[in-house]
């Protein structure tokens, strides 16, 4: 008998709206402000965004986890890194054609995943974010001693702009335009395509089992194997964002594995909101922005940083967007009024 059939599972089988992405004024608001902002922004904040971007990707990936699935991770930045770094050598030394190095990076990000997924998922809680950063922490040590490959705590230098060839036609990604042309293209269609997905049975059974997993288990789903897909996706997204981080800076080095970019991107899913995929994306640009305008007042801009990272957790419990949608339905009720 399969989990759909069984008694009393008829609401989690069915998906709500099925597989139909239901696009809302917020999709469509930041949609257009994202792809107007080449004829909106100087050089500098298209830069600035372009960046935002790459890390809203890399968040929404980590909300599969933690938002979707309840698995708080602290070894997202070893996907993000090991995408980086098959683009650098992929770039160098084969070809920096996207039909080309994409398949490589989700390939090698989706193996890593799988293979740490399969070996971290055996335990849960404190113990599965620990062993989440002591498995980072390796592929870490691996890309600062290899030299040969990796280019060791110098990092690897002279990653190539992408480009798109298909027999006689070819596409390049070199100036600032185009590339941000592509990094917003793959930053969106990775956002519609993850609520594509948790907005399928898939991703409801990833809600059951973080709202309760036993419940899950006793109907008959294999929780482990969801558990699985999931950390695999989510490894592969964030690979993807590493691979246009790498071609960003044409640069990738052992600090992108660190796991201090892994609790960064940590800090944009609380911020913005988890559960949400939009709210990590807001988290994104908040740290990033808040980063760049606190730097350049103060050298003190960590504490900064911290302060009003601490006070959104103890008044915007739900992030930056539950505090945005707080205050739109308060707007709605004082009109009615």
């Amino acid at each position: 008998m399969s989990p759909e059939t069984l008694p009393g599972n008829e609401a989690l089988a069915r998906p709500v709206g099925g597989l139909a992405l239901r696009l809302r004024p917020a999709d469509l608001a930041g949609s257009a402000l994202v792809l107007a902002a080449p004829w909106l922004l100087p050089p500098f904040g298209l830069s600035l965004l372009n960046e935002i971007l790459i890390f809203a990707l890399f968040a929404m990936s980590l909300d599969l986890l933690l938002g979707y699935t309840g698995l708080a991770s602290l070894g997202q930045a070893a996907f993000f890194g090991v995408g980086a770094y098959l683009t650098g050598i992929a770039g160098v030394h084969l070809t920096p054609n996207l039909l080309v190095t994409l398949p490589i990076v989700l390939l090698g990000s989706g193996l890593t995943a799988l293979v740490l997924g399969f070996l971290c998922l055996r335990v849960a809680r404190i113990s599965f974010l620990m062993l989440t950063l002591a498995f980072a922490q390796m592929i870490y040590a691996v890309a600062f001693k290899w030299n040969a490959v990796t280019g060791g705590s110098n990092g690897f230098a002279g990653v190539p702009r992408p480009t798109l060839a298909l027999g006689p036609l070819s596409l390049s990604f070199g100036d600032g335009l185009s590339f941000y042309v592509l990094t917003a293209s793959v930053a969106l269609l990775g956002y519609f395509s993850l609520r594509l997905l948790v907005g399928s049975p898939w991703g409801h059974t990833l809600r059951g089992i973080k709202e309760n997993e036993p419940r899950m288990v006793g109907l008959g789903y294999r929780t482990s194997a969801y558990k699985l897909s999931a950390f695999v996706v989510a490894g592969m997204v964030a690979g993807l964002a590493g691979m246009l981080y790498a071609s960003f800076n044409y640069f990738v080095s052992p600090q992108d594995l660190y796991w201090t970019m892994s609790g960064q991107v940590l800090m944009m899913v609380v911020a913005g909101g988890a559960g949400t995929l939009l709210g990590p994306a807001l988290g994104a640009a908040l740290v990033l922005l808040l980063r760049t305008l606190v730097s350049s007042m103060t050298d003190r801009w960590a504490l900064v940083m911290g302060a009003i990272f601490i006070a959104l957790v103890l008044f915007a419990p739900h992030g930056l967007l539950g505090l945005l949608r707080a205050g739109l339905s308060r707007a709605r009720r004082a009109l009615r009024r």
